[in-house]
């Protein structure tokens, strides 16, 4: 059995030290830094664009996991490919023609990545399961760091398991919300192969100690 990915996602860093939080991350336990880019409009929330990208991209030495919570996605593949993005994942619900999208992501040489709204049921990705590389579940309503973690999310990545399983499919799970030393054991136990933490790692008063021990606790 793999390891259990984690993902520290940097809209919790602190932006006025972001290479200091970089650098963090890079000397950490933490497999992955995951980067949301929110618009305003998919989500009720603005984050950062390219500039902060590239200023994270410009330190960092880990897989860059970017997460789009962003209308037409599309017009901005090739961009975020360019800035460094290992994986480029983008909303099911924001995407009018899905398979293309998904094509178009490993066309720019990077891995295709789908995320679920909380309200959006995994069945929907049996046709294009064999070309996702990942799924991020969303285990909160996208748009704001620090909420609860919502309960069904279980569920969620167990069934999403089997559908993987039944059509031999080598897709990634990935869950991304209210995720804690609380909860990690249980989503790695359900499926889950990243966990994103933000809140969590970046408001704890020793980072590199909550992410070993996340890391831990992930892989009991």
């Amino acid at each position: 059995m793999s390891k259990t990915l984690i993902a520290p996602s940097m809209l919790a860093s602190d932006f006025g030290n972001l290479q200091r939080d970089t650098e963090m991350v890079n000397k950490s336990e933490a497999d992955w830094f995951h980067i949301d880019i929110m618009d305003g409009v998919f989500v009720p929330n603005i984050s950062y664009g390219m500039p902060v990208l590239q200023a994270i991209t410009k330190h960092a030495t880990k897989t860059i996991d970017v997460h789009l919570m962003i209308i037409d996605p599309d017009r901005y593949i090739k961009d975020f490919a360019n800035l460094g993005a290992d994986i480029l994942t983008v909303h099911y619900e924001a995407c009018t023609h899905l398979h293309r999208t998904i094509q178009a992501i490993k066309a720019e040489g990077m891995k295709a990545g789908v995320a679920l709204n909380p309200h959006t049921s995994v069945e929907l990705l049996k046709d294009v399961i064999n070309d996702i590389d990942l799924v991020l579940i969303m285990s909160v309503n996208p748009g704001f760091g620090g909420q609860s973690f919502i309960e069904n999310t279980y569920n969620k990545v167990k069934r999403l398991k089997e559908i993987i399983t039944e059509n031999n499919a080598e897709t990634l799970i990935e869950v991304d919300g209210g995720v804690t030393d609380k909860n990690a054991a249980e989503l790695a136990h359900a499926g889950a192969d990243a966990l994103v933490a933000g809140s969590f790692v970046f408001k704890s008063d020793d980072q590199l100690k909550t992410i070993k021990n996340l890391k831990q606790v992930a892989n009991s």
